[in-house]
């Protein structure tokens, strides 16, 4: 009979971190040496573990044998099925020793960790900016590389992340799948619906430590502020080289080197470059 325990008597010689079991040690091992022997017979991308290849296997095959019983809604692994189901059960067993904040991921209980203690352990190679997220680091490398993989096959715009693409696509299905429970206002993102579910909490977790104490609802709007005190203009146009503090005033900035008009009227079918725009042209047909 096999007994669990919470030992972990396999250590890594390079980082110190242990594991419960060899296997698992030897998989971690190859995070230093960058090998990766497992490779899909598909693409040819490389994996350091079995397991990942097998995963990756499945976005080729666009299987998705888990399968919610409350929604039947379907997925790939085992484990995004776990994490959904959370959503129906509302349980967060995860929780910040500091602030007592409770998360239903506990991945999501790392990252937040990192609010406190300011740590931002991952490193751009090119640049030598520092990420607290290794998923905000691979995103900004899209910024060197300016590679954009993922394409809509409506209109064919091009986006560096499969996240970015996923929203956009709402943008002509005209879905809003994100329903607020208060006030059952319908949202295009779960980011927005997070962010729009603050307005009837009136929370604002978000304070900036540095100057003035002032709190914000979102960090992205803690983030912006910060440049009020830096006056940091960290992203800059690639054609005129013009220098912005918001990364979508960038965006916006650029449309007028691509001239896109992103935004369509139902009604007369003229275009737009912003949405702003488009709502106060819809006034001249009501």
């Amino acid at each position: 009979m096999l007994i669990y325990t919470n030992e972990k008597p396999y250590g890594c010689d390079v980082c110190q971190k242990r594991f419960r079991r060899h296997g698992h040690l030897k998989s971690h091992m190859l995070t230093h040496t960058n090998e990766k022997l497992h490779r899909c017979d598909v693409c040819e991308k490389s994996f350091a573990d079995s397991g990942n290849l097998k995963k990756h296997i499945l976005t080729h095959t666009k299987e998705k044998p888990h399968q919610c019983d409350v929604c039947e809604k379907r997925f790939a692994q085992s484990g995004h099925l776990k994490t959904h189901i959370l959503t129906h059960t509302k349980e967060k067993p995860h929780q910040c020793d500091v602030c007592e904040k409770s998360f239903s991921r506990s991945g999501h209980l790392k990252t937040h960790m990192l609010t406190h203690t300011r740590e931002k352990p991952h490193q751009c190679d090119v640049c030598k900016k520092r990420f607290s997220k290794s998923g905000n680091l691979k995103v900004h490398g899209l910024t060197h590389t300016k590679e954009k993989p993922h394409r809509c096959d409506v209109c064919e715009r091009c986006f560096a992340q499969s996240g970015d693409l996923k929203k956009h696509t709402l943008i002509h299905t005209k879905e809003n799948p994100h329903r607020c429970d208060v006030c059952e206002k319908r949202f295009r993102t779960g980011g927005n619906l997070k962010a729009h579910g603050l307005t009837h909490t009136k929370e604002k977790p978000h304070r900036c430590d540095v100057v003035c104490e002032k709190k914000f609802s979102e960090v992205g709007h803690l983030k912006r502020h910060m440049l009020t005190h830096t006056k940091e203009k960290p992203h800059r146009c690639d054609v005129c080289k013009k220098m912005f503090s918001r990364v979508g005033h960038l965006k916006r900035h650029m449309m007028i080197h691509t001239n896109e008009k992103p935004h369509q009227c139902d009604v007369c079918e003229k275009r737009f470059r912003e949405v702003g725009t488009l709502k106060r042209h819809m006034l001249t047909h009501t």
